[in-house]
């Protein structure tokens, strides 16, 4: 399959990490949204990485995926 859209990576803060276990539901359910190619949460850090297309995910789309496996999560510089 080939993609013609450009790829965005996106990196949100995320709140309310307490085990490893987090990771697993935060990348299942982010993952589910049409357009995102990659998730990667860093449970130490509480960074999450997403590779996506801003045309079928937007940011808020990311936000409101983590929201819904139960954490809080805002856009970060860095």
């Amino acid at each position: 399959m080939t993609t013609t859209a450009a790829t965005t990576r996106t990196i949100l803060r995320a709140e309310g990490f307490s085990c490893p276990s987090c990771v697993a539901k935060i990348e299942k359910q982010v993952g589910r949204l049409d357009g995102v190619e990659n998730v990667t949460v860093h449970f130490a850090s509480a960074r999450i990485e997403i590779d996506h297309d801003l045309a079928r995910a937007s940011v808020d789309d990311l936000v409101a995926a983590v929201a819904k496996a139960g954490y809080s999560a805002a856009p970060s510089a860095f």
